[in-house]
């Protein structure tokens, strides 16, 4: 007769193991979407800006009327400014409301940039209205922003 006590009878058959454990694949495989919201733009914009007063106008924002893919999508930014020692534009700020990140870049300028342009590849969460703010030397604050379609979106977590 053995010392140790008989293990618990198993109470799940085989088959509801099974549907079990594939559950939890499909559960734990399954992308989540993560997206900022209108109120991370904003305070993403108040760390970098303080309270100054962001006026539309001199940003040109392009974006593809419909990015099929949310992994790469161009655009660029051009800025109105003659680029001089007297007016230039000190940086640009690209923000996202869909993007797990509202602050999606920043770019550095100066006189000697020649141009206030920028152009390179984003990732996009999906559908949405991008804005670029840029921030002149004098301190003021100009803005734009373009919408795009995104048919397959980037920005997801998987737990």
């Amino acid at each position: 007769m053995p010392d140790h006590p008989a293990p618990p009878e198993t109470r799940f058959s085989r088959r509801a193991l099974i549907r079990l454990g594939a559950g939890t694949v499909l559960i734990a495989a399954t992308p989540l979407p993560a997206f900022a919201t209108p109120d991370d733009v904003k305070a993403a914009q108040q760390e970098l800006f303080g309270s100054r007063v962001i006026r539309d106008g001199r940003v040109t924002l392009k974006l593809p009327a419909i990015a099929e893919n949310g992994y790469s999508v161009p655009f660029s930014v051009e800025i109105d400014s003659p680029m001089t020692e007297d007016d230039h534009v000190r940086q640009i700020a690209i923000f996202s409301p869909r993007n797990p990140i509202a602050s999606v870049a920043r770019f550095q300028l100066g006189p000697r940039a020649g141009r206030a342009a920028v152009a390179t590849r984003i990732r996009l969460g999906g559908t949405q209205a991008v804005q670029a703010v840029a921030e002149m030397n004098d301190g003021s604050l100009w803005s734009g922003s373009a919408q795009t379609v995104v048919t397959l979106a980037a920005c997801v977590v998987l737990w």
